[in-house]
């Protein structure tokens, strides 16, 4: 399998065998991804996660931020890690997640991965939402000192990919050019017990790239991009659960 550009390029490629009628125009980037007043074979909200649950032989659970028509930022839970938590099970925001998003002022969509860290101390305005002990950011933060997620993030940002981490809503930027583990521990370090904690590792498609692709081919696009994800993924969770490896696909027997 190629880069997830070079997915996002091969037009005309290895289509997918089930065809949906995803269309690129669905990305908006003026008001965000489009999932309302469409039919189910036209959302991607019920795409990604048909083929999440195939690929993986797990349910997932979709969330979002906004409403109406567009929406700004999907998710996709992997519900047996959230079930596994004593403290966190009836909230997504504990769980590392698959998502996607538009970034309005860049003009970019992004697929990737995300943790959320809620505040240690939220004040009376605030959401009264803490960080519980079950969440994947703690996951998350004993990863960033082994050696296996830094390799892991550091091929995935040779290949492109992005990580922006620290406090929301404006995190720092890592990219292959200014990769530092180190750095980016320290930013996690920075929070204060007010602050969002987020990390994202996604690959970027500039709205001409987006235009320039079939809807099919983008899907298979943000699939190919969260299967690079899947071992930074399991090294983030609380209890893992994504496959590995592909299930083997039995050859059909002749008949005599």
């Amino acid at each position: 399998m190629g880069t997830p550009r070079e997915d996002v390029r091969r037009l005309g490629g290895a289509a997918h065998a089930r065809r949906a009628a995803f269309k690129t125009e669905y990305l908006d980037f003026e008001r965000g991804i489009r999932v309302g007043h469409l039919e189910p074979e036209e959302r991607i909200t019920r795409l990604i996660k048909a083929r999440l649950r195939e690929r993986h032989g797990i349910d997932f659970i979709c969330d979002r931020w906004g409403r109406g028509v567009y929406w700004q930022w999907i998710c996709w839970v992997p519900a047996p890690n959230r079930r596994a938590k004593p403290l966190s099970a009836g909230r997504n925001f504990g769980s590392v997640k698959f998502f996607a998003s538009i970034e309005r002022e860049e003009r970019v969509f992004q697929a990737g991965m995300q943790l959320e860290r809620a505040p240690t101390a939220p004040g009376p305005d605030d959401w009264q939402i803490k960080v519980e002990r079950d969440w994947d950011w703690h996951v998350l933060r004993a990863a960033l000192k082994k050696p296996e997620f830094p390799r892991v993030c550091a091929r995935l940002l040779r290949e492109g990919f992005r990580i922006d981490a620290g406090a929301h809503p404006e995190p720092a930027r890592f990219t292959r050019a200014n990769w530092d583990p180190r750095k980016l521990a320290r930013r996690l370090d920075g929070l204060g017990p007010r602050d969002w904690g987020v990390l994202q590792l996604y690959f970027p498609m500039t709205a001409a790239e987006v235009a320039a692709t079939s809807g099919n081919d983008l899907i298979d696009a943000i699939a190919a991009v969260y299967e690079e994800l899947i071992p930074a993924m399991n090294l983030c969770m609380y209890a893992p659960c994504l496959a590995a490896e592909k299930a083997a696909v039995a050859a059909p027997r002749s008949k005599r």
